[in-house]
């Protein structure tokens, strides 16, 4: 009855608020560095794309035309040499659309198509000298 109700409500309490501390524990960090050399560190939720990183925090660079659906190639990046074999292995769809990207090679990317985990903390990005 009355107790069992305050017991609920205590039980729910402590859940949601558990939940709400998971969440808000720990952002990755991300940099992007410009073709011209300007560096932006960011920090990003889990479960978000590198992409929607850049695009949420005004980086210049990434235009992501076609707003994440691995359909154009305007959110090419360089990854880092480091970080190459951190990553999940690239999709033929990512690599069919990296060959529109300028200039790619075997550190090109698709900013889209790479989701954030915790273990990607630390990951550098290098843009490209233009997107097409």
């Amino acid at each position: 009855s009355h107790k069992n109700l305050e017991k609920v409500l205590v039980i729910f309490f402590v859940y949601d608020n558990s939940q709400k501390n998971n969440m808000e524990s720990f952002m990755p960090k991300i940099t992007f560095i410009e073709h011209n050399g300007t560096h932006h560190e960011v920090e990003v939720a889990v479960g978000l794309s590198v992409m929607e990183a850049a695009r949420d925090n005004n980086i210049s660079g990434i235009e992501a035309d076609c707003g994440g659906a691995c359909a154009c190639s305007t959110c090419h990046v360089y990854v880092d040499a480091s970080w190459v074999e951190k990553l999940p292995a690239k999709d033929a769809m990512e690599e069919d659309m990296l060959d529109f990207a300028w200039e790619p090679n075997e550190l090109s990317r698709l900013t889209c198509q790479v989701r954030v985990t915790e273990d990607l903390d630390g990951l550098v990005v290098r843009m490209p000298e233009k997107q097409i």
